[in-house]
């Protein structure tokens, strides 16, 4: 048998399998003009609409429409959120940065003791008394 032979019969095969099948129904177009469509069974009649509803399903939204307060609230959720985040990420930066400007102030105040007594030491003349170490 030659190739040509096992492509034909194989889709011949795939052509009875479908047409005997009863989970499989036809899925063409019709154009309303012959009378009244079937009503769609099953999971069609979620998946496809009437045709009114088809055609105002984007005249429903148009520019100057309000919006569904359900968008409105999930609009105003997601600025919150977002709010939240930065509001947290400058609070966070803010407090960095206080810390950093405390530590160097703390090292510069312990340089500058380091060296008023260091200076005091040195100037000593012996006639005064010697300045405390806390001053």
């Amino acid at each position: 048998m030659s190739w040509t032979h096992l492509v034909f019969l194989s889709l011949l095969a795939t052509l009875l399998i479908l047409t005997l099948s009863p989970g499989v129904w036809s899925a063409s177009v019709t154009d309303g003009r012959e009378g009244k469509a079937a009503e769609p069974k099953g999971s069609a009649r979620r998946v496809f609409m009437p045709e009114a509803a088809a055609a105002n399903f984007f005249k429903k939204r148009s520019r100057r429409s309000g919006k569904h307060e359900a968008e409105v609230l999930a609009e105003q959720r997601v600025r919150l959120s977002a709010d939240e985040r930065r509001r947290e990420y400058y609070d966070e930066q803010r407090d960095e940065f206080e810390n950093y400007v405390e530590e160097e102030r703390d090292e510069q105040d312990e340089r500058t003791r380091e060296k008023t007594e260091q200076w005091r030491e040195f100037h000593y003349d012996g006639l005064y008394p010697r300045y405390p170490r806390g001053w």
